[in-house]
């Protein structure tokens, strides 16, 4: 399995599906995912059961990396830092969680605290000038420049796609690897997100009933961008499997056994309990 660093170099688009907790991102990277993308949003909703408006800490932040990283290894984790949840020493710091929990990516965006999720309304930035502090700061704190350094503008939404390129110029001259230019409105905008940053990685993130044009990966590597994230699809999807499944439940029949569903035995096995229980046995025969 290639690393981040790896695939950034290659030709292509790297798609990173979201994933929100250890099971998704175990399950993402078993179907295939070259990449896996933390979602804040999702871990709020899942590990809080609340919206993303930056009520999770960088500590509950950095336990989920962990775990996610551990879980979707070897695939690469990207994963979502908010705004640094603080100053300059704040992001340094939590880029030294990340790289130490396990991620290859850190996104660090421009948004004052408490952040919002970028496609929602209400949103503000910080100066051009602090935000760039931190990415600096981000890029000094990592141990190897392996691991890499994202920095995202929500200043289209608060300000307009202009102010957004130019903080994105001023995010690059500050050492940042990867620009997300958070929700461009339509083609026109997209493309010009790409003409500014050509050969620039850049990450297009696409969002079921954002504000972003909703794209098929081969539209936006033709555009010309390095990485799609869907960061939402699976929540949003097992969201509703969720409602489905305890509202049947708790009409007091079951769910039907021909529902869609994994088995038990087959769930034991996504998670790996037959090569666990293979290990412990062996173990045991040694100490013998």
């Amino acid at each position: 399995m290639k690393s981040l660093s790896e695939l950034l170099k290659e030709p292509g688009l790297i798609l990173a599906p979201g994933a929100y907790d250890a099971l998704s991102a175990k399950i993402a990277a078993q179907a295939g995912a070259s990449a896996v993308y933390m979602t804040g949003f999702g871990l709020a909703g899942s590990h809080l059961g609340l919206p993303d408006i930056g009520l999770m800490s960088a500590s509950e932040m950095t336990d989920r990396v962990r775990a996610m990283s551990a879980a979707a290894a070897p695939v690469p984790l990207i994963a979502d830092g908010d705004n640094g949840h603080g100053g300059p020493l704040n992001a340094a710091r939590l880029t030294v969680m990340y790289e130490q929990a396990g991620a290859q990516c850190i996104q660090i965006e421009d948004q004052v605290f408490p952040k919002r999720c970028g496609h929602m309304e209400g949103k503000e930035v910080v100066s051009t000038a602090d935000a760039a502090q931190k990415i600096k700061a981000a890029t000094d704190a990592r141990s190897s420049k392996d691991f890499k350094i994202m920095a995202r503008t929500d200043a289209r939404a608060t300000h307009d796609l202009d102010e957004a390129l130019r903080r994105g110029e001023a995010f690059l001259k500050a050492g940042a690897d990867i620009l997300f230019i958070e929700a461009p409105r339509d083609m026109k905008e997209l493309e010009k997100v790409t003409s500014t940053f050509k050969g620039v990685p850049l990450l297009a993130n696409m969002v079921e009933d954002g504000k972003t044009p909703y794209l098929t990966t081969k539209v936006l590597e033709d555009l010309g961008f390095k990485i799609a994230i869907f960061p939402v699809t699976a929540l949003l999807a097992v969201t509703k499997r969720l409602q489905d499944v305890y509202a049947t439940l708790l009409k007091g029949e079951g769910v039907p056994a021909d529902d869609t569903r994994v088995t038990f035995q087959r769930y034991n096995e996504i998670v790996g309990l037959p090569e666990l229980l293979a290990s412990a046995a062996k173990i045991a025969g040694e100490g013998e």
